[in-house]
């Protein structure tokens, strides 16, 4: 089972960058960043410490449900906070748990107080479909008496 770290080294050089907002950024310039970047959650930080995430279902339950202005509203006021994190020593059973028991779709991964990188749901489930099928070739083999 890989671990975090692991994980984060095979992503592609494109999928590796977090895209970040300040709080203090307004929610239309957050929804133009996840636009221009084809993403769907921003984390929000400030300094170097990640305060939230904001994702397009908070765009669409905090924002355009209760008629509120993209323009005049900042990041912070309708962001999920706090962050769930892992660290990279963690593997990836392990964030698949944290993920499903929390609804999670992105979890940031945090190494003394530093953001190195985000998983996505989709990240845990390539890498666990790719351990599966690599588990059913070396039976196979064995059946076979290879």
């Amino acid at each position: 089972m890989k671990t975090v770290a692991q994980l984060l080294k095979l992503k592609s050089q494109q999928n590796q960058q977090v895209h970040t907002i300040a709080p203090d950024q307004t929610v239309l310039e957050a929804l133009q960043l996840m636009a221009e970047k084809n993403v769907g959650a921003l984390l929000v930080v400030e300094g170097r410490q990640v305060k939230g995430i904001v994702s397009e279902r908070d765009y669409a339950r905090k924002m355009v449900l209760k008629g509120r202005s993209s323009v005049a509203t900042p990041v912070r006021e309708i962001m999920s906070a706090p962050v769930i994190t892992v660290d990279t020593h963690k593997d990836v059973d392990h964030c698949m748990k944290m993920m499903t028991d929390s609804h999670l779709r992105h979890l940031p991964v945090v190494e003394n107080g530093e953001l190195l990188g985000l998983l996505s749901i989709g990240d845990l489930v390539k890498e666990a479909i790719a351990e599966q099928a690599a588990l059913i070739q070396q039976l196979e083999q064995y059946i076979r008496g290879e």
